[in-house]
């Protein structure tokens, strides 16, 4: 039985009119944009500026009160259309269970689902254990790998899919620069690799700069610019100026 997919392209994803509120309170205050097929779209924000929840409502977890989410130009409150794309999401926390071993962490979906024979399995795991530079680690536990390992164990476990679509929350969140760094290239390798359309929600300016091709900052609920980095980098709006530039300052020492 053969896992490869003809469906495998890109997918584009529309988000228009999005609103959500929690307990009265608006979050999602009308969210309007377009990621087109193959692309790295970054979505940068303040803390509790609605990333995450915007991430939930794209891979189905939560359901808008207005608005609406396209895949390739289809609802996704339509029946059938989210069963149809393949979608993955990469969790902050990397979300292993810490009972199994690596190997059963990434083919988790394959056995739960029964999709292939256990051999089968093993080939898929090692192969895209491969993809994110973790051959050989099958039989570790999570516990013995670093922050920086869990989430490319994550990555590779989101791969299995076969993803068209591949969401990230805040995917170097707790690491280390050199491991940030290491996910950014992995996320960059995947586009060519995969040709996968990425979704990636952060607030680590230098991942956002180094693999979006545009970006997004949203602020309140709001999308307030969207553009290249090049583009982003140049706006003078003084609230994305110091979100961009924010930086630690020492009280002077006199």
């Amino acid at each position: 039985m053969s896992h490869s997919h003809s469906n495998s392209a890109a997918v584009s994803v529309q988000v228009r009119g999005l609103r959500r509120s929690y307990n009265g309170q608006e979050v999602l205050k009308g969210l309007d944009f377009q990621v087109k097929p193959g692309e790295i779209f970054v979505i940068m924000g303040p803390s509790g500026s609605g990333k995450s929840v915007l991430l939930k409502h794209i891979i189905g977890l939560e359901i808008a009160d207005a608005g609406e989410i396209l895949i390739n130009d289809e609802s996704i409150q339509s029946p059938g259309v989210m069963e149809k794309h393949r979608m993955a999401m990469v969790f902050q926390s990397g979300a292993l269970l810490n009972s199994l071993t690596v190997g059963e962490n990434v083919g988790l979906y394959l056995s739960e689902h029964q999709l292939l024979a256990p051999a089968d399995i093993g080939r898929v795991v090692s192969e895209k254990l491969e993809v994110v530079g973790l051959k050989g680690t099958e039989d570790k536990m999570p516990n013995e790998l670093s922050g920086g390992m869990k989430k490319r164990v994550a990555i590779a476990r989101a791969l299995v899919v076969e993803p068209q679509l591949i969401l990230y929350d805040e995917p170097t969140s707790e690491l280390d620069p050199l491991s940030a760094v290491v996910i950014g290239e992995e996320i960059l390798k995947l586009k060519d690799r995969v040709h996968v359309t990425t979704i990636v929600v952060s607030h680590d300016r230098d991942l956002a700069f180094g693999v979006a091709d545009r970006i997004a900052v949203i602020n309140d609920g709001r999308i307030v610019s969207i553009g290249t980095p090049e583009e982003i980098k140049h706006i003078s709006d003084p609230l994305i100026r110091k979100f961009l530039t924010a930086d630690f300052k020492r009280p002077d020492s006199r």
